[in-house]
């Protein structure tokens, strides 16, 4: 998979990702416009959007109306480190969720592929080349 990145003004950072343009900004105080998310909220989203359709996925092929659940993400930030030190990802239930599968969901969100790559993280590699 390749994506493309583009400038587009300002602190407006584009991704080409098969067809699909997604936009970056940056907030007002850090120079930009605040006219798209910030790259590192994309990336802190793509963690619980990845979670939601497992739940989703998981909902779907049970029957399980998924109208009323929704997974609230927190963060907590290590100001030493400049880093992220904790994640909670808490998968809102209606009160008529069927019991028996609680846990199943949990394992469920927990096989998100983003969540998975942070845990193991892959090699990364920046180089230059001419066009």
């Amino acid at each position: 998979m390749n994506i493309q990145i583009t400038f587009d003004g300002s602190k407006k950072i584009n991704a080409n990702i098969n067809g699909h343009i997604v936009r970056t900004d940056q907030p007002v105080q850090a120079g930009g416009d605040n006219s798209a998310p910030a790259p590192y909220e994309l990336f802190l989203a793509s963690i619980g959007t990845c979670a939601g359709i497992y739940v989703k996925s998981f909902c779907d092929q049970r029957g399980i109306p998924t109208d009323d659940i929704y997974i609230e993400q927190s963060m907590e930030w290590d100001r030493a480190a400049g880093k992220m030190s904790k994640m909670k990802l808490d998968i809102k239930l209606p009160v008529d969720f069927p019991e028996k599968y609680k846990e199943s969901v949990i394992r469920t969100a927990e096989l998100c592929a983003v969540k998975k790559t942070i845990q193991d993280p892959p090699v990364f590699e920046v180089v230059t080349s001419q066009i």
